[in-house]
């Protein structure tokens, strides 16, 4: 695992090396993603069938075979032991109780003339949800995507999942029950995010979709974005650890193993002022990384894209996390709330020793789907209000219109718009 500290004299380019990551803009990543959204929307069903049997090593004979109903999802939810089906419920219901809290609301107000002001708000009418199945099954996924659209009052949740080889995972159908999901598609990959973008014979044409994918399913997001919307193209997972150097070792060395066996991309840095406490670290890492289940993907991450990093002090460290702007933040200090003003970019922050970001992942109650790659600098959360749309309200009165129409006259001659002045003017009175 790199070792740097910030007082190197090439410290800024390795550490911008170190977080460069482009693969979702690959040209022969973007070629092939073409090709299949292209297939997709000429061919439909057809299309989605053979690169569905394809990737995912499956034997769909028809669109049936892809199709799962709300019966499917609950007898997978009653097939859960009692202990995994209680777990799930509590952690929807933190979820959900959270996402309450967001809902955007219709306002307005009047002029003195009587000019009506204000925004409506509206949900969507069907979103469509991504969830990862390639490595890992995703349940947190399907309710951090379908609880804030059914919070949100979306008419229709359309959910898509890869099924590898056909097998269907219990816990992830259990979720899209409890959240809500009218029906599930076992499709993944660019396909079926050509498929939610332009409809087919079987899928319909969602106005939205969000969720996390690989390079392909992020690059087909970004290729139909207009034709639908999204939530955020993501790349790979993302933690960082500031950390004053008194926190159990072993627990920071988990907290990084938790995203880093996300995938061989991921990336797990950790700042901390102590080169004493990095070593210590290290140790912790080399000691427990051999007992983890998947090691091999730990362990590649890490070599890849982790890195052990001494910085002068905290403030410092703070400042280097607002650059790195990283999807999760962990405050692993005695007082997280001095720190907190500091940091101006960051998906989620995990304030404390015992806030490991594992819980934020399952049942904290704030959203998973964060922004990465450094995107925290100018993106937020998925959340209701992703799934909710403003619309203005103008009601301008007959007084409204002289006054108006005088300024809108003037700004419009002034662009050299003239219908645009002569239709405010025609409603001015004598």
């Amino acid at each position: 695992m790199l070792k740097l500290s910030s007082d190197q004299i090439d410290f800024i380019p390795r550490l911008q090396n170190l977080l460069a990551f482009e693969t979702a803009q690959d040209a022969s990543v973007d070629a092939t993603v073409a090709a299949i959204c292209a297939e997709v929307k000429t061919r439909g069903d057809s299309a989605l069938l053979e690169y569905t049997n394809r990737f995912d090593h499956m034997r769909a004979a028809s669109m049936a075979d892809l199709t799962l109903s709300r019966e499917q999802m609950e007898a997978a939810y009653l097939r859960l032991s009692d202990t995994v089906r209680d777990a799930l419920t509590k952690a929807a219901e933190r979820v959900r109780r959270y996402h309450e809290k967001q809902l955007l609301h219709s306002w307005s107000y009047e002029d003195e003339d009587g000019t009506l002001l204000g925004q409506q708000v509206t949900a969507l009418d069907r979103v469509g949800i991504y969830v990862p199945g390639g490595k890992a099954a995703y349940p947190s996924s399907v309710l951090m995507n379908a609880l804030p659209a059914k919070v949100a009052g979306v008419d229709e949740i359309i959910m898509v999942v890869p099924t590898p080889k056909g097998e269907r995972n219990d816990l992830v159908l259990a979720a899209a029950y409890i959240a809500g999901v009218d029906q599930v598609f076992t499709c993944g990959g660019a396909q079926a995010v050509a498929a939610l973008a332009y409809g087919t014979e079987t899928i319909p044409q969602v106005d939205k979709i969000t969720g996390p994918g690989n390079a392909y399913v992020a690059a087909a997001k970004r290729r139909v974005f207009g034709v639908v919307g999204i939530d955020m193209v993501a790349g790979p997972s993302e933690i960082l650890v500031i950390c004053d150097g008194t926190t159990n070792p072993d627990w920071v060395a988990m907290d990084l193993f938790s995203q880093a066996e996300h995938d061989e991309i991921a990336q797990a840095i950790l700042l901390c002022p102590s080169a004493e406490y990095i070593t210590r670290v290290e140790a912790s890492i080399a000691r427990l990384l051999p007992v983890m289940p998947r090691r091999h993907i730990i362990e590649a991450s890490l070599h890849n894209r982790g890195a052990l990093i001494q910085v002068k002090n905290l403030a410092e460290a703070c400042e280097m996390a607002n650059y790195i702007a990283p999807e999760h933040l962990e405050l692993s200090v005695e007082d997280p709330e001095a720190l907190l003003p500091k940091i101006r970019h960051a998906g989620a922050i995990f304030m404390g020793r015992f806030t490991s970001e594992s819980l934020g992942d399952y049942c904290a109650g704030p959203n998973h789907v964060l922004p990465t790659s450094r995107t925290a600098r100018f993106a937020s959360p998925l959340g209701v209000y992703d799934f909710q749309k403003r619309t203005s309200l103008i009601r301008v009165s007959r007084s409204g219109a002289q006054t108006l129409g005088r300024i809108a006259s003037v700004l419009a001659h002034g662009e050299g718009l003239s219908a645009h002045a002569r239709a405010a003017e025609l409603r001015l009175e004598p």
